[in-house]
């Protein structure tokens, strides 16, 4: 499958914003998706989970009661909605996905094999 995330960009804090990650090749409803970030120089942070029906979700502490993870598998979407963002949300924001016949999740960087590109989100004071 090949990911293409987007939907970043420039937002205030308290502000929100939707992250998009669209699949192709394949279906998207075969993989549980994760959403991760990472700062230049620092390690990637994991964000949030779903698994490949939608009903388990899991969130990384920094997202937890801010971001929403979600998918629409009928257009082969996964979504982050972000919300209360702060400065310290900046970041590249990448989506993953991992074949999966189960409803795990998976909240590490190396359970996943597929990567999208990743889109840029800068949060202002």
């Amino acid at each position: 499958v090949q990911l293409q995330a987007s939907g970043g960009g420039l937002a205030q804090a308290g502000g929100s914003l939707r992250l998009s990650c669209a699949a192709s090749g394949r279906v998207i409803s075969a993989y549980a998706v994760g959403w991760f970030r990472q700062v230049p120089g620092k390690e990637r942070e994991f964000v949030a989970a779903i698994s490949r029906a939608g009903a388990r979700t899991d969130y990384g502490n920094s997202a937890r009661g801010r971001f929403t993870i979600s998918r629409d598998n009928a257009k082969n979407m996964v979504y982050l909605r972000m919300s209360s963002l702060r400065p310290d949300d900046t970041a590249v924001y990448y989506c993953a996905a991992r074949a999966t016949v189960t409803g795990a999740l998976y909240s590490e960087q190396d359970e996943y094999n597929e990567w999208g590109q990743g889109t840029l989100v800068t949060v202002s004071s």
